[in-house]
């Protein structure tokens, strides 16, 4: 975790001098005309030059954001859930993996996980706090209809295992 933190702060840092460097480049050297051709070379010129407009600093920092954001990824990429509408091959839908792996669905169409952090930083919950994390709980409306788009028809229908915990909670009676 340091390591990897470490190596984002000096990436970070890197494009902060880059930066610096770059908007040092134009105050030095800022040409009123067109850019310049790959052809042709701008001599250096001593002497009183004016300060770069804002409209370069807030686009240097708009680089700035968009070189920091591949380091620190959740600034600018929202949660997605990767679900292919049109395989390449069959062009089926598919199943979201992730789903079928955290997920149980019940056949009378409700969702079980388990609690958010149960299995991290154990050492500093206390023993009654690690086991209400143990516990199953199931999904509300909207995360159930959410992880039945995410989810193949194949993931819906009834199984039939021995000696299934779940048994009683498939169907929903004696309410």
């Amino acid at each position: 975790m340091a390591a990897t933190l470490s190596r984002g702060l000096s990436g970070v840092v890197r494009t902060l001098t880059v930066l610096g460097q770059s908007c040092f480049r134009q105050s030095v050297r800022a040409p009123l005309g067109p850019p310049p051709r790959f052809s042709t070379f701008i001599q250096p010129q001593f002497g009183f030059k004016p300060l770069p407009s804002p409209q370069v600093c807030t686009s240097q920092q708009q680089s700035l954001l968009q070189r920091v954001s591949p380091l620190i990824p959740s600034l600018v990429q929202q949660p997605c859930r990767n679900l292919t509408y049109f395989s390449v091959r069959k062009g089926k839908r598919k199943t979201v993996r992730a789903v079928v792996q955290r997920f149980l669905r019940l056949h009378c169409g409700l969702w079980v996980r388990r609690k958010a952090g149960y299995k991290k930083k154990l050492w500093k919950k206390s023993a009654a706090r690690k086991k209400r994390l143990r516990e199953h709980v199931f999904c509300n409306k909207t995360q159930c209809k959410k992880l039945d788009k995410m989810t193949t028809s194949f993931w819906k229908r009834r199984n039939w295992y021995l000696n299934d915990p779940y048994q009683k909670y498939h169907d929903r009676v004696n309410l």
